[in-house]
């Protein structure tokens, strides 16, 4: 990926949501102009979550989902259904398409309190408008369309960019803890597990967001920064580590230069950081047999040394000295039953979208699961998460209470 390309986490994710046959994918093709979904008209034909990231007008960059019909049949429909609900939890806008000259049933009146529940802004798509005898004049919250003719896909188009305005600041990863000039020194461990030819998304994103603040970036190995920091000619601002070289880094950075990490960095984008500090603690109290959810928001090949299922559990039981279980998951999938964890450890979340990362979030906390992150929990075990969250001082007062 490149580092003009923007991240699909950080995409306005749009998802198309109704019955079998309602016209979802049809609707999806023409509000995209591409032939994104499979048009057929057997019933079902959308069996998984299409997802597409593209440029459209107004809005910009946006991930496009198509999901499968919410009144889907059968044990493989239930699962259809339930990745379907798995859509909710990261989308930002949803389109509910219903078949015009079928009217809303009650699978749709059920999906649109979903919406309800989780604050997600939406709009009702009547489709296969061109069926009806009269044209039906739109709402605030509704408009009738039609796929097939293109009748009124702009004016929807134009509905959708309506409900991703936001009244929110925009979110830095780093960019407004530092100033133009500054010196930000980066450690990026270069091992089996880097990807050839190219720095992880973390590493991209926050030297793009370096940049913009009008700071220089220095990329070094762990091996080199000790040179480096006597060799740079001023005192950078900040040095932002990978999380498993954390004790290393720790060792050569001076106390009087801000340390951190992108996961802790990245906790903080996504809106989890104050959470994730005060759920480390939860450490102290793992008991034998306890056990501990390690999540990782992408997927990708396991190495020998992984962190997230080999490193992670090695250094909690070193630490803790108990014997305990541990469960994994990646990608999209989530638990919704949480109670069997006395802890959840997460990554940062850089390929999650902010609302994803906060449902997660959400779900821990409502079932009283402490949930922590990769960084934070390193940090804690190494003894240096104050040092390590002393940039955001008003975090760093809750702990010391």
């Amino acid at each position: 990926m490149g580092l003009n390309n923007t991240p699909s986490a950080n995409r306005i994710h749009i998802g198309f949501f109704g019955k079998r046959n309602s016209g979802k994918s049809s609707l999806v093709n023409a509000v995209t102009g591409q032939d994104l979904a499979v048009v057929s008209d057997v019933k079902g034909t959308t069996t998984d979550p299409v997802y597409k990231s593209m440029e459209l007008l107004p809005l910009g960059p946006v991930m496009i989902i198509d999901t499968p019909g919410i009144d889907d049949e059968g044990a493989l429909g239930e699962l259809r259904v339930r990745k379907t609900r798995q859509v909710l939890n990261k989308t930002d806008v949803a389109v509910m398409v219903i078949d015009s000259v079928s009217g809303k049933t009650k699978e749709d009146e059920e999906l649109i309190a979903l919406f309800d529940e989780k604050k997600i802004n939406y709009i009702i798509a009547y489709n296969k408008a061109d069926l009806l005898a009269e044209k039906q004049p739109e709402t605030e919250n509704a408009i009738f369309v039609s796929a097939k003719t293109g009748y009124n896909i702009e004016r929807l188009k134009e509905k959708i960019a309506a409900l991703t305005v936001t009244d929110e600041p925009k979110l830095r990863i780093v960019g407004d803890l530092i100033n133009p000039l500054d010196f930000v020194v980066l450690v990026v461990p270069i091992d089996k597990a880097a990807p050839k030819g190219r720095l992880i998304l973390p590493q991209q994103q926050t030297i793009r967001d370096i940049l913009e603040a009008g700071a220089t970036a220095i990329v070094v190995k762990e091996t080199e920064l000790e040179e480096t920091l006597k060799n740079i000619g001023k005192r950078p601002k900040l040095v932002i580590t990978d999380s498993q070289a954390f004790e290393k880094v720790a060792a050569v950075t001076p106390e009087d230069i801000f340390l951190t990490s992108f996961s802790i960095l990245f906790a903080r984008y996504k809106g989890n950081l104050e959470t994730a500090v005060k759920g480390v603690k939860a450490l102290e109290s793992l008991q034998d047999e306890d056990t501990v959810l390690i999540s990782e928001g992408c997927t990708h090949h396991r190495q020998c040394d992984d962190i997230g299922t080999v490193k992670l559990p090695r250094l909690i039981k070193e630490y803790t000295r108990k014997q305990l279980n541990f469960k994994f998951t990646s990608g999209t999938e989530f638990p919704e039953d949480l109670f069997q964890y006395k802890l959840i450890v997460h990554c940062g979340g850089c390929m999650l979208n902010e609302r994803e990362m906060k449902y997660r979030q959400k779900c821990a906390e409502n079932q009283h699961v402490p949930i922590t992150n990769y960084g934070i929990l390193i940090s804690y075990i190494h003894g240096i998460l104050k040092r390590s969250i002393a940039i955001f001082p008003h975090i760093l007062a809750e702990i010391e209470k």
